[in-house]
């Protein structure tokens, strides 16, 4: 767990031709600068793709489509983490067994 010394900074992002000054902890200035490249690769494809005008719009359906990723990525995640699980269950019953035949 990381601790953040409560010092902010003014981070400049561009994104979608604009300009903007965002204050974040000072520990946190990569992962904002990470995101807001994300974030303007995604508006991008979706300006692009030509079928969204407005930049409201385009900002919402690029919104939606950053966290229609994230709940596909955490899906997988908890699947292959629950799988893993099961996996762990199993070995711990074969080794309490073992164990079991061993005592007797």
């Amino acid at each position: 767990m990381s601790s953040y010394s409560g010092k902010t900074i003014p981070v400049s992002l561009h994104i979608l031709d604009k300009d903007y000054v965002v204050a974040c902890p000072e520990e946190e200035k990569e992962t904002l600068i990470a995101s807001a490249n994300y974030l303007n690769k995604k508006v991008k494809e979706v300006r692009d793709g030509g079928k969204v005008v407005s930049t409201e719009r385009i900002v919402v359906v690029s919104a939606l489509n950053i966290i229609h990723e994230y709940f596909r990525y955490k899906q997988g995640y908890e699947t292959e983490n629950n799988g893993l699980k099961n996996q762990i269950n199993s070995l711990q019953e074969k080794i309490n067994l073992a164990l079991h035949e061993i005592k007797r």
